[in-house]
């Protein structure tokens, strides 16, 4: 019964190491405070206010209720073998196997400990360097980056999308909703660079193309990235398009500018101004969180605009079509030789090997 308890007691330092480091009782606490709000009775006066905190709470217990079982369990099996009961020794030592199993899936988590890694993500990509090269190779990373959502089970939304004049996209915003959207797609984050015969001049020669790839975390709380109203410019605008019924007759687009970053971001997806408001105030805070770790400064305030350019000698990583076939990050080192495979969205490797290095 003492070896039990010892080894219990050892798995236990273990959890209680790992709920530090994955900021549970932050969490938790996060968690409180959203449910206080959800008790208000105007807390359904904003349906998408009121949306996103449901959201939050469910991924909050997910990342919390485990960890507290498992101590739980954990604390049960060290106080029951202090009682020196024989007749629990098998019990209790099923239990602990069960406990170690748990800890190991557990364990898991410990890839996603950064401060915004259990949020959901936002995605903007641009096209770079290549004229329509370039902007058909931000398409096909939008198409890898949806159907990789679609594969492990996380849910996308189109915010905006700028198409180009003879193929592919400009630019395009988009949310990935989801369990660590936003650990996981933070891997993606910088200039990814294609190389291929292109298929978009006369001789077939072979193209070098750039898109710039933002990955932020979704801000929806107002104190999780405080915005002073007089850092803001907001202007109203009639929304643009193709025609038809989608497109609005009043002036519904909202475009707000942050003064002290010079960021700006423009919204005309949703139908009302007030909707379109609130998309691009979180836009606005996910984009100020994102700029806030790369540069590791705590104030809003302190943060200089963003600089890096979709060009050569910015890549993190690079897709090699022609004249042999190779994906290589250059990050992490990994590399594979079927490029078709990840440009369908196979990118679980890329995003395991960022991760382990991470937490070396």
């Amino acid at each position: 019964m003492r070896e039990i308890a010892k080894k219990a007691k050892q798995l236990l330092d273990g959890v209680h190491e790992a709920i530090d480091k994955l900021a549970v009782p932050q969490a938790e606490n996060e968690l409180t405070e959203l449910k206080k709000l959800a008790e208000a009775p105007d807390f359904w006066t904003n349906n998408l206010a009121a949306q996103d905190n449901l959201k939050r709470q469910a991924k909050l217990e997910q990342s919390t209720a485990p960890w507290r079982t498992l101590q739980r369990e954990l604390t049960d099996i060290i106080e029951l073998s202090a009682t020196g009961d024989t007749s629990l020794f098998d019990d209790l030592t099923k239990q602990l196997s069960h406990a170690h199993k748990h800890f190991s899936s557990l364990k898991q988590q410990l890839k996603f400990s950064g401060p915004y890694d259990n949020h959901d993500a936002i995605i903007s990509l641009h096209a770079g360097a290549g004229g329509t090269d370039a902007q058909d190779w931000t398409q096909m990373l939008q198409r890898m980056y949806l159907r990789y959502g679609e594969s492990i089970g996380l849910k996308t939304k189109m915010l905006d999308e700028s198409t180009g004049e003879e193929a592919g996209i400009k630019s395009s915003t988009f949310e990935v909703d989801g369990e660590f959207a936003y650990g996981k797609l933070k891997a993606e984050h910088g200039v990814h660079r294609l190389v291929r015969l292109s298929p978009f001049n006369a001789d077939h020669l072979r193209q070098t193309s750039f898109a710039k790839v933002e990955v932020m975390p979704k801000v929806v709380r107002p104190g999780e990235a405080p915005l002073d109203d007089k850092d803001l410019k907001i202007d109203v605008y009639r929304s643009g398009g193709h025609g038809g019924q989608s497109v609005n007759t009043t002036d519904s687009a909202v475009r707000i500018t942050h003064l002290p970053t010079g960021i700006t971001v423009a919204i005309q997806n949703e139908r009302s101004q007030l909707q379109n408001k609130e998309t691009a105030l979180t836009l606005l805070r996910s984009r100020l969180a994102q700029l806030q770790l790369e540069q590791h400064q705590e104030h809003l305030s302190e943060l200089k605009g963003p600089n890096q350019s979709a060009e050569w000698g910015n890549q993190i990583r690079s897709y090699v079509l022609h004249p042999y076939k190779q994906v290589k990050d250059l990050r992490t080192g990994y590399e594979t030789s079927d490029p078709e495979a990840v440009l369908d969205g196979n990118l679980g490797e890329f995003i395991d090997a960022y991760l382990e290095h991470n937490l070396a």
